[in-house]
């Protein structure tokens, strides 16, 4: 596996990506409805393209091929943390974690945080992450449920 920085590129198959990891997430944590409204089919490359322009998320390949992505905003916010699901389990989340988590503490960053949904609070649990807030998010009309947590990086 290696980590590597975005490019333009990239863009579409980061939107495929995120999508299908949504899709992905069983309809006994969020409905069907819900993961429709968090990622509407098909995905919004133009959106998709502008966002990760700003971004600049770092990348997990293997192979070549882009199995994750995460978005580290430079005061330490995770904005998204997302593995395809043929990978997930496989540790691709903890290295692309880790790197985050490095480059935050080399930009001077004493603190993480992320609003983490209902799927992904176990895996910032184990790493140290305390919940902050559980948060009802409108999205698309739906309301969606994930939680602010934050993590030291002393």
């Amino acid at each position: 596996m290696k980590i590597r920085h975005y490019k333009t590129s990239d863009a579409k198959g980061i939107a495929n990506l995120f999508h299908d990891s949504v899709h992905a997430i069983s309809p006994d944590i969020y409905s069907q409805e819900q993961l429709d409204a968090w990622s509407p089919s098909p995905p919004d490359y133009n959106m998709w393209e502008a966002r990760l322009e700003r971004t600049r998320p770092f990348l997990a390949t293997i192979d070549g091929v882009i199995v994750g992505f995460i978005e580290l905003e430079l005061d330490g916010h995770i904005d998204c943390l997302y593995i395809h699901p043929d990978y997930q389990g496989q540790g691709v989340a903890k290295t692309l974690f880790h790197y985050a988590r490095n480059t935050a503490i080399e930009n001077g960053c004493q603190t993480m945080y992320v609003e983490a949904s209902k799927i992904a609070k176990a895996f910032f649990l184990k790493r140290g992450f305390e919940i902050q807030a559980e948060n009802r998010v409108i999205k698309n009309h739906q309301e969606l449920i994930n939680y602010s947590m934050s993590g030291s990086l002393r």
